[in-house]
């Protein structure tokens, strides 16, 4: 669509100009038009109008030329956000905020090189160790949707060169302690005084739920007749950092964990003393959707709280005259040595994927391959005494 109009130029000449329909904003939906003038005859107006059109028509030059690259991921974004649960989408927010658009998010889309994307990198490899290759895919995502929006002809992040992860020497400390470790850690938890923090650690040391996992526990959830606690939802980070309870991470993860007496036991003290304290404060905590393991205010616990008291911990080991434990590990790292304690224990593999909620039995692989130095020198004495000299 398009309208051709005269105009009268300062020295008295007629002129024309035109005004081409070249489509909708796919942000705001507003009409967008292309001008130009400066047109001697009507005719030559006329055949500029329709060479305009088709241009528009054909391959949408106009689009390509305007959009930004942060345009076309605020398009993405809206449906990423309908895929995923919200602490994924808000955690790839932070990520487009505070490293990619930075560096692409002004660029037109139809101007971002091949060369441009291997420098970023190139650059991201140098910067960070494990993030940069997400970083990237994130990149080239945004690029595929606007190849298939026809914002571009082709994605030019199909032709990158990912770095490759530098491995280092030397072994670095396993995420997992050993039982003499965990017995030393827990030597340091006084139940008497601190029953909510041995209760916690005692749930994830002995029944390798996730942090979040823990910390959206309810009274609801646990079994004293059978021993057991159901899994069936996760607190995590949402939107600017809000704190949320979602689903758990996967179909799997939603699981009934069975406890051994001496946790059941933990759990029990605390409920007694939990009720107590939140009586005290006007609370009433006899309820099956009462938190587990709460603040101060009974709301949920701060997600970093277990992570502190680890730390506290350890630092107290560190200055001790004899240290007790080798390494410092992570809040998930009880996850690992309950792992590694099925594994020592005899539980098949299958078994310790249904115990931790995975997916599938090559996540367990993967990830929990580790042994015991007891079962490393049990593994050698059985190879000597079956080759026999």
């Amino acid at each position: 669509m398009a309208s051709i109009t005269t105009y009268t130029t300062k020295a008295g000449e007629e002129r024309y100009q035109i005004s081409v329909f070249v489509g909708r904003d796919d942000l705001t939906s507003r009409p967008r038009y292309l001008h130009k003038r400066g047109f001697t005859s009507k005719k030559e107006a006329t055949l500029a109008a329709s060479r305009l059109t088709l241009d528009a028509a054909g391959d949408d030059l106009t689009k390509r030329k305007r959009l930004r690259f942060r345009d076309v991921y605020e398009q993405w974004y809206l449906s990423y956000v309908n895929e995923v649960a919200e602490s994924t989408y808000a955690k790839t927010r932070g990520m487009f905020d505070n490293h990619i658009l930075p560096f692409f998010g002004d660029r037109h889309i139809g101007d971002i090189s091949t060369a441009q994307l291997q420098k970023a990198v190139n650059h991201w490899a140098k910067e960070v160790t494990h993030n940069n290759k997400g970083w990237f895919g994130y990149v080239s995502a945004v690029l595929q949707y606007a190849q298939e929006q026809g914002y571009i002809p082709a994605n030019p992040a199909k032709r990158v060169k990912v770095p490759k992860q530098q491995r280092k020497p030397g072994d670095a400390p396993e995420n997992f302690w050993d039982r003499q470790e965990l017995a030393a850690f827990f030597g340091y938890i006084d139940q008497a005084s601190e029953p909510q923090k041995y209760a916690l650690f005692r749930v994830l040391a002995f029944g390798g739920l996730r942090r979040g996992e823990v910390l959206a526990l309810t009274w609801g959830d646990v079994s004293f007749s059978d021993g057991a606690i159901r899994v069936n939802k996760t607190l995590t980070q949402g939107v600017k950092g809000k704190q949320i309870v979602q689903a758990p991470k996967t179909p799997k993860s939603r699981r009934t964990v069975a406890m051994d007496d001496k946790t059941m036991a933990a759990l029990r003290t605390w409920r007694v003393m939990q009720l107590k304290k939140l009586m005290a404060q006007g609370f009433n905590g006899n309820t099956p959707d009462q938190l587990i393991f709460s603040s101060r205010n009974n709301t949920h616990m701060f997600l970093y709280q277990p992570s502190k008291w680890l730390r506290a911990i350890e630092d107290a080991d560190a200055k001790a005259e004899h240290p007790q434990l080798s390494h410092p590990i992570t809040t998930h790292g009880f996850r690992h040595s309950h792992a590694s304690a099925c594994f020592a224990a005899g539980m098949t593999i299958k078994e310790v994927q249904d115990r931790l909620g995975h997916e599938d039995a090559q996540t367990t692989l993967n990830v929990y391959t580790h042994v015991t130095k007891g079962q490393g020198e049990k593994a050698a004495v059985k190879v000597a005494n079956y080759l026999g000299f």
